[in-house]
C-alpha cells in the first residue's frame, strides 16, 4: 500500500510541475550589447514565437539552428514566427557567440542567459531545447535534435499560427 501511495504522490507531484510551467517566467536575460531585456517584453507579445536554447559548445544545437536558418525566412513568410536563439554559455565560453553569429548568418534574435537563470526557471537539463510560445503561453516543448525535426517543429507553428 505505501509503495502506491508513493506512486500516487510522484505522478501527482509530476502533473502539477507540468500544469504550473505554462509561462515562460519574468526573468531578464541580456543582448548581445550588453543591454538586459526581461522576457515579459518578448513573450507577452501576440503571435507564435519560438526559443532555441543553445550553446556554442553544443554541436546538436548549432545543427538544429542551421538547419532552421535554411528554411526560417519562408517560415517567417508563411506564419509571422519569430525564432529567439538564447544562448545559455557561461563566462568561459560567451565570447564564442558573436563570431559563431557572425560566421553562421543567423538572422535570429540572439540573448544571453550567462548565469543559466531562465533555464533553470524553467527546468531545462539538456540542450538544445525548444519552446514554442503563443501569446505568452507555453504550446510545445522539446529537447535534442536530430535531422527532419525542424519539420516537425515546422508544423507545431503553422498549427499555432492559425
Amino acid at each position: 500500500m505505501k509503495s502506491i501511495m508513493s506512486i500516487a504522490a510522484v505522478c501527482l507531484l509530476l502533473t502539477l510541475q507540468a500544469h504550473a510551467q505554462k509561462e515562460i517566467p519574468n526573468i531578464s536575460v541580456k543582448e548581445l550589447d550588453g543591454t538586459s531585456l526581461n522576457m515579459n517584453q518578448i513573450t507577452k507579445e501576440k503571435g507564435v514565437k519560438i526559443l532555441s536554447f543553445w550553446a556554442t559548445w553544443c554541436v546538436p544545437c548549432i545543427n538544429e539552428l542551421d538547419a532552421i536558418n535554411e528554411v526560417y525566412e519562408d517560415w517567417q513568410d508563411e506564419t509571422n514566427v519569430e525564432l529567439i536563439a538564447i544562448a545559455t554559455d557561461d563566462a568561459r565560453t560567451k565570447k564564442r557567440i558573436k563570431p559563431l553569429i557572425n560566421g553562421k548568418g543567423w538572422e535570429y534574435k540572439i540573448l544571453l542567459d550567462e548565469n543559466q537563470d531562465l533555464q533553470r526557471a524553467l527546468n531545462i537539463t539538456t540542450i538544445p531545447h525548444v519552446i514554442v510560445i503563443k501569446d505568452g503561453e507555453i504550446v510545445f516543448r522539446h529537447t535534442g535534435y536530430f535531422p527532419g525535426a525542424e519539420n516537425q517543429l515546422y508544423e507545431v507553428v503553422k498549427k499555432n499560427a492559425e
